[in-house]
């Protein structure tokens, strides 16, 4: 049965109520109309060459920021900012379920603006008999909402609307800013994060803040103060939107953010809980260059419960796409290594979408020769190689490429062509370190990991862009290890569990599907390929 009875501006699009338990809830599901208008939608979109396969795309309209990836009742659930098309634009929390974070359903939109204009960012928590949502709902404020059914298909708002009101009018001076909430608990006590900033940078810049509120019963708040301390990676004119903070290893936490100046972001550190303050100890990017066109955007994320934390990202168009636009990320574990600095890999089950396996054998790439792997192509793959680079200050690996070149991906990696890297010191070894000592430590310099998009489509309205260069490091005799995902319009590649580096293309041609090697200057070794073309999700 549809409804939409709250008080408030309403959404045009369909609601419905659905039952407390599973078999009826999975009855009303079979015959639900907005699930055949989704099943529809999908069959009509997935002819176009540039839609993904096996990476999730809303079933309808376009999406924006992911939302709440939680783990509730033995299931991952993703939310998203999803825009049902009778509804103009406003925002509502589109929603998904998945047993293995690959294979995705649809499920009806979970969270409806009807006081608030739009539901916008935020996260959730799950606890033993419910899963709490906090957002923003523009302008209203920071709001909550809960559910407790087994596929978490009805929500109720706590509260008469937000549960941290924006300024009442412009003249109305709060010292935080109201905006994309995260939240967690902390003994008996929900704590949450408001994102945002402070104008208190250099020459009154910009700079990011995240304030700290408490509260006993989520309807009422209590500011106490910026969160966040010994913050030197994030920079001038960042702010600090799409917040998570969660626990991630022995001993460390971690704080996901997007800056809408450089992207996605994390902080490492310690959690003093008595002080209620997060003291960052390391730092680093999830961008490598401007979120769009193209580019990776913001995060959700959620502990796995073995120590790691599971994160998505939503991925922007670099053209628009007709009924559709922007994608999702493959799901990433990040975990720490022993000196606690941030590893990534694939989460979810990956490997059950492979079929048709091609493997290359050890063979030497000869310096300043293309190498085309005859036997390995298409533009829906997985490639899993390794490459002892030797002394060649340049390898390539060419995707997408069309058998003259006319379009292609490509893939560099610069051995040891970084920033200078010295040995990392605890924090009493370097408050007791004399600056011979510093400089008498032993200085390495990272490697780089990169994609150039600048040839992969013929498309005029396929902007160029800077290529995506990020930091790696590697030990002095340690091989390239790459993960290489390819799915029609996005490339995501894993460089030795410790970077990942993706962003959307657009090739045009129906042959351009061929891979290459290429190593610079000197002969490199090729010691192994492994290919799969990869199913798709949805079929």
């Amino acid at each position: 049965m549809s409804t939409n009875s709250k008080s408030g501006i309403l959404s045009k699009a369909p609601q419905y109520e659905f039952a407390a338990n599973l078999p009826e809830q999975e009855a009303q599901l079979a015959a639900n109309p907005m699930m055949a208008r989704f099943a529809d939608s999908r069959q009509s979109l997935k002819s176009d060459p540039h839609r993904p396969l096996y990476h999730f795309v809303s079933p309808e309209s376009t999406l924006n920021d992911p939302n709440g990836l939680s783990f509730w009742q033995g299931r991952w659930h993703l939310f998203y900012q999803g825009y049902p098309p009778e509804d103009a634009g406003r925002v509502h929390w589109g929603h998904a379920v998945s047993d293995d974070l690959i294979h995705w359903r649809d499920l009806p939109y979970a969270i409806y603006p009807y006081q608030e204009e739009s539901c916008y960012s935020g996260t959730a928590l799950v606890e033993d008999d419910r899963v709490i949502a906090i957002y923003h709902g523009t302008r209203l404020g920071n709001m909550v909402a809960t559910s407790s059914d087994p596929l978490l298909l009805n929500w109720e708002k706590v509260g008469d609307g937000a549960v941290i009101p924006l300024p009442k009018s412009e003249a109305e001076q709060l010292p935080y800013t109201v905006f994309d909430p995260c939240i967690w608990r902390k003994d008996d006590h929900y704590y949450a994060l408001s994102g945002g900033w402070l104008p208190n940078g250099p020459a009154n810049k910009q700079i990011r803040a995240n304030f700290l509120f408490r509260s006993s019963d989520l309807a009422h708040w209590e500011y106490l103060h910026p969160f966040i301390e010994d913050d030197f990676y994030t920079v001038v004119n960042d702010d600090g939107a799409c917040p998570y903070f969660w626990p991630i290893g022995a001993d460390k936490h971690i704080f996901l953010m997007y800056s809408h100046m450089t992207g996605g972001q994390y902080l490492l550190g310690d959690y003093e809980k008595a002080r209620d303050k997060f003291v960052v100890t390391d730092g680093g990017l999830f961008n490598f260059g401007p979120s769009t066109p193209s580019g990776v955007h913001a995060p959700s994320a959620a502990p796995d419960g073995k120590g790691g934390v599971v994160v998505i990202f939503n991925m922007n168009q670099g053209i628009p796409t007709r009924g559709w636009n922007q994608i999702m990320t493959l799901p990433r574990l990040l975990t720490l290594d022993d000196d606690d600095r941030l590893l990534q890999q694939p989460a979810g089950d990956i490997e059950s979408l492979r079929y048709d396996h091609q493997q290359i054998d050890a063979i030497t790439l000869p310096a300043n020769q293309e190498i085309v792997l005859d036997d390995v192509s298409g533009n829906a793959m997985e490639l899993a190689l390794e490459i002892d680079p030797g002394d060649a200050p340049l390898v390539e690996l060419n995707l997408l490429r069309a058998p003259n070149r006319e379009e292609y991906t490509r893939i560099a990696f610069f051995k040891h062509r970084g920033n200078r890297y010295r040995q990392r010191l605890s924090k009493t070894q370097a408050m007791n370190a004399s600056s011979a000592a510093m400089a008498s430590l032993p200085q390495r310099y990272e490697s780089l990991i990169s994609i150039d998009t600048s040839y992969s489509s013929l498309l005029p309205e396929a902007l160029s862009r800077a290529p995506e260069t990020a930091p790696v490091f590697l030990e002095d005799d340690e091989p390239l290890q790459l993960r290489v995902f390819i799915d029609r319009s996005v490339v995501e590649v894993y460089a030795n569990g410790r970077q990942c580096v993706a962003l959307r293309v657009y090739p045009t041609r129906a042959d351009s599907v061929g891979v290459s090697l290429w190593a610079q200057g000197r002969a490199a070794q090729l010691n192994r390929l492994d290919a799969w073309q990869m199913k798709s999700v949805w079929e």
